[in-house]
């Protein structure tokens, strides 16, 4: 894998990882409660799960035409900035309804861990047929932000994960 791609797939496994290890001696109960009009934190998982899904299936199809998809340039820098401080502000969002509706619900943690891993494995699969002519491709789509390189796609599932930490820290609480 390119050492860019690899750095920043190392970086989203580590925040997955970290989250994942915050919620490891969790009751099973404590992690499907859920408070009026908010998600429990299995249903946030599941949202990052899906969004990555859906992330990794848009990037299958965009490879198929990866020499015809233009190249980022400023423009796409600056849209990422601003999806960093969107990520990193105490808004909320409403999730997209593409997201919303691919949305699995999980019967237990090791059913989620594992449908996760697999995703991420499709993922780092992907990437590892990134070249570094490749790397700055619009090809990665934010709902809001457009098209995106691979690595900006990177970033951002990183920043979406960042972004509901604080949701899951004071569901545990």
């Amino acid at each position: 894998m390119n050492s860019k791609l690899q750095h920043l797939f190392d970086s989203l496994e580590v925040e997955k990882n970290t989250l994942l290890a915050s919620i490891k001696n969790v009751s099973p109960e404590k992690l499907q409660q859920a408070q009026e009009g908010k998600w429990s934190i299995n249903q946030i998982l599941a949202h990052l799960i899906a969004a990555e899904k859906l992330s990794v299936q848009y990037l299958n199809k965009k490879m198929l035409g990866l020499k015809d998809a233009g190249d980022t340039g400023i423009w796409e820098e600056i849209k990422l900035v601003v999806l960093q401080v969107s990520q990193r502000l105490p808004l909320r969002f409403k999730a997209p309804r593409a997201v919303v509706e691919s949305t699995p619900m999980y019967s237990n943690m090791a059913e989620l861990q594992a449908d996760w891993d697999n995703t991420r494995a499709e993922l780092k699969n992907l990437l590892e047929k990134f070249d570094e002519t490749q790397l700055q491709k619009k090809i990665y789509k934010h709902i809001f932000a457009g098209r995106l390189n691979i690595q900006h796609g990177l970033v951002f599932l990183k920043e979406h994960m960042m972004h509901h930490r604080p949701q899951i820290s004071r569901l545990l609480k």
